[in-house]
């Protein structure tokens, strides 16, 4: 069976809305690590099962996972351009994209589902943390309803 190799040049082009990528077959010689260095980081960021954002220290959302647009309910090609404040239930002033994650990492955060119920979540603090970092890019854990039935 032959190993599948990422187009060279953009390593993966996505098809669309759809996210299917287009392989070619990789040489013999390339290895697991070789292939993984070659992923791009959107593809890697898809590919994750935890709702991620990636904004600009701005709070424009620069890419949002589709585990995330399924948490908040809203199509992920309407997310990415949206303003971190759109979503989320917190006073703009009090958020700009840096500050604002540094501030609320590790803690329980409301985001608005496009249904305008409130989704709750934790947010993780930044992954990429050098103050020279153009973008932050934190993951949520849903806790909506586990804090449902605790509340209960």
């Amino acid at each position: 069976m032959a190993q599948a190799r990422l187009h060279k040049g953009s390593d993966a082009d996505l098809d669309g809305s759809q996210g299917v990528e287009r392989r070619r077959n990789s040489s013999s010689t390339d290895t697991p690590a070789d292939i993984l260095t070659r992923l791009p980081a959107v593809v890697v960021l898809e590919r994750i099962p935890v709702p991620t954002v990636a904004m600009a220290r701005d709070g424009n959302i620069l890419f949002a996972n589709t585990a995330f647009a399924e948490m908040v309910g809203y199509p992920q090609d309407r997310l990415a351009g949206a303003e971190f404040p759109q979503i989320f239930n917190a006073d703009p002033a009090a958020l700009t994209a840096l500050s604002g994650v540094d501030a609320l990492a590790n803690m329980v955060v409301e985001l608005e589902h496009c249904e305008g119920w409130t989704v709750r979540a934790r947010m993780s603090k930044s992954a990429l943390m050098r103050h020279d970092d153009p973008v932050v890019l934190v993951t949520f854990e849903n806790l909506t309803e586990r804090l449902w039935i605790d509340e209960a």
